[in-house]
């Protein structure tokens, strides 16, 4: 018969075992993610809780330490297939479309439009990838009853300076690992972040009108990741890659599955009771695509 003692020491093993198993299984299979903003409504609402598989595109070690933005070195497993259009994906947020880095480290949930290499252009809301028009999500909304002109531009508007808006956008062509981009006066602030991001410090800058990397004048780049442009499905209240720019593959963690949880986010967990009877019990277990 065991003693107290062996109990008590059993007992923490066991627990140190579950917390092994807990991690391992968030890590490399499945990892959960809060939707806080309203940019897929009404395909993901607002207090959605998502299963995300991580698996399939290629698991990889924590990337930051829980609960804070220190960011850690991190391995990726091989992947399983790359993400496709259409897809509804979670990634790391790379940042405002000027910032070297973001301010937080935080998870975002948007749909895959366009991947390396390929052409997205916008065209009166309807978008278009490879001058094909891309099939319209189920759950798609609009605020706006009339699209922006084209040729109103927005100074906010990725790439900065292009004259576009999120109505009439492009034709822009997402870059892929070995592109080679010729460089000038005239493009090199479509360029800037993403080369910045890729040496991970700023690096470009402009004399003359002559253009240096690390104070080495070039006249072009070699593109060193593939990229992805991603969207929401809320199309007039979405803050995407219209906006910010293009996901680096290494930022993408994986691919919704499923709604495991759901309520209303206007209650506060101080109105707990609220809170769990605002529980959306039509939603749980709906598979998101």
């Amino acid at each position: 018969m065991k003693t107290q003692k062996q109990k008590t020491i059993d007992f923490f093993k066991n627990l140190l075992f579950a917390l092994i198993a807990a991690l391992l299984i968030k890590s490399f299979l499945i990892e959960t993610s809060r939707v806080p903003t309203g940019s897929m409504e009404t395909t993901i609402k607002v207090g959605d809780f998502l299963f995300v598989n991580k698996f399939i595109y290629g698991s990889s070690s924590p990337r930051n330490i829980p609960f804070t933005d220190i960011a850690l070195p991190f391995f990726q497993l091989p992947a399983f297939k790359e993400p496709e259009k259409g897809e509804i994906v979670v990634f790391e947020y790379p940042g405002d479309r000027d910032e070297l880095v973001p301010k937080a480290i935080t998870n975002y949930v948007k749909r895959c439009m366009a991947t390396p290499g390929d052409t997205i252009q916008i065209i009166n809301k309807v978008v278009f990838v490879n001058g094909e028009m891309l099939p319209i999500p189920t759950h798609i909304q609009y605020e706006k009853m009339y699209p922006t002109p084209a040729g109103v531009g927005y100074p906010s508007i990725f790439p900065k300076g292009s004259g576009w808006n999120t109505d009439n956008y492009g034709p822009y062509v997402v870059p892929k690992k070995g592109d080679v981009v010729n460089l000038n006066a005239q493009n090199i602030e479509w360029w800037r972040t993403i080369i910045d991001r890729e040496f991970a410090k700023r690096v470009v800058s402009v004399k003359n009108g002559k253009i240096f990397i690390e104070n080495n004048k070039v006249s072009s780049y070699t593109i060193q990741k593939d990229y992805y442009f991603m969207m929401g499905d809320n199309r007039d209240n979405s803050e995407d890659s219209r906006f910010w720019g293009l996901v680096p593959r290494d930022l993408i963690i994986g691919e919704t599955l499923m709604i495991y949880w759901s309520w209303d986010p206007s209650y506060s967990f101080a109105e707990f009771f609220k809170l769990i009877g605002s529980t959306r019990i039509s939603r749980i277990a709906k598979i998101v695509h």
